[in-house]
């Protein structure tokens, strides 16, 4: 416990873009480590980068194929023989409150890899995750390490705009992606949560590029806005829905899906305001739920909103989409919700929600028309119910 202690001082005395150097030689000190490699998720979860001075001066290791992948996927951690004789490479994974940053590579010798030595780095690897996150309000570094090409400036503005893309407490886990993760434009996903409630929302705003990240930016922040009030999602619609008249005049809107739950008895509610869909797994059937349509956000001047009454039970998987996924045209034509979609749901009930936006998005990549060219965001909320 004195070498855990003493690298996490090391941690969390150093500097935002410091942080790898320090944690380096701290491991080399303390726990004998040759060699302390960190590794970030790329932003469409693809392929790892190592995080280095100069970006991207290392080749990036696919997830798919790599003992890295492996580590990163199941989230727990894998040993791999090292080239060097009687050496283990441990890859760990950075992640924090389920959202998955990256891998932490530590080689070290063999005889040293004992099971409290490997629980103490993965409590560190959880600890630079939580570091890394702070870091990045001071640092371009491990943002750099995120990305395998350049982003439009559309992009990095959504991706500025969300939450993260993974969270999990005991009563649910969310896992949310959005392609093509380098050139989105309006759709996006915000959730927050308290001691009693979690609020989801799911939005689609109009257009392409600049114009459509600027629409998606308004909508968003007047939302949160609403909600930091304490009010409840109705009149977080209603608020949102006047800002954004306000300054478009019914020109522009956005299609919203907003939902509150609470946690302790999975009952909720939902307004619907636009595309955005909802789909649930139970008892391994594949539905669509629907709600009461009302207007999108800023089509009119003082839309009035009503929250409808659902419940969520334990077991429950709840899959949200955009119209870029449930309306892509396949090669034959049909659309991905026709029966596609409910057969990429079945298929990836076995993951863990962090990982099934993906799975639904490379099956939708293999079976709509290869010019489509549309947001699609996947969010999945897995939920537990709170335990007794």
């Amino acid at each position: 416990m004195t070498n855990f202690l003493a690298v996490e001082r090391a941690l969390r005395t150093a500097a935002p873009h410091d942080l790898l150097h320090q944690l380096r030689g701290a491991l080399i000190e303390h726990y004998g480590a040759i060699k302390v490699d960190l590794l970030m998720a790329d932003y469409s979860l693809s392929v790892l980068q190592q995080v280095t001075a100069l970006p991207h001066t290392a080749a990036p290791l696919p997830v798919q194929t790599t003992p890295e992948g492996r580590a990163f996927g199941s989230q727990e951690p894998y040993g791999q023989y090292a080239a060097e004789e009687q050496a283990l490479d441990l890859h760990l994974p950075v992640t924090v409150r389920g959202d998955r940053l990256g891998i932490l590579t530590v080689r070290m010798p063999e005889r040293e890899a004992t099971g409290e030595t490997v629980a103490e780095l993965q409590d560190l690897a959880e600890l630079l995750g939580h570091e890394i996150i702070v870091a990045e309000r001071d640092t371009d570094l491990y943002l750099q390490a995120r990305r395998a090409s350049r982003l439009t400036l559309a992009a990095e503005m959504q991706w500025q705009l969300l939450p993260g893309r993974a969270c999990a407490r005991p009563e649910y886990a969310i896992g949310a992606q959005l392609e093509p993760a380098y050139d989105i434009h309006g759709d996006n996903f915000d959730w927050s949560t308290t001691a009693e409630t979690l609020t989801l929302t799911v939005t689609n705003g109009m257009g392409e590029g600049i114009q459509a990240s600027l629409l998606t930016n308004l909508a968003v922040n007047a939302l949160r806005n609403a909600r930091r009030a304490g009010i409840g999602i109705a009149d977080q619609a209603a608020l949102a829905d006047q800002a954004i008249y306000a300054q478009y005049r019914g020109q522009e809107y956005v299609s919203t899906l907003l939902l509150s739950f609470e946690l302790a008895t999975g009952r909720g509610q939902a307004v619907d305001a636009g595309s955005p869909q909802l789909w649930r797994y139970r008892d391994r059937s594949v539905d669509r739920v629907h709600f009461e349509a009302q207007f999108p956000l800023g089509m009119f001047d003082e839309s009035p909103y009503v929250a409808q009454e659902f419940e969520a039970v334990p077991g429950d998987r709840l899959i949200f989409v955009s119209d870029g996924v449930y309306g892509a045209p396949g090669k034959n034509g049909e659309p991905y919700s026709e029966r596609a979609l409910a057969r990429a749901i079945h298929a990836s009930s076995f993951l863990p929600a962090a990982a099934v936006p993906r799975a639904i998005l490379e099956a939708l990549e293999a079976y709509r028309d290869s010019n489509a060219d549309d947001d699609a965001l996947v969010t999945c909320l897995d939920w537990f119910g709170r335990p007794s």
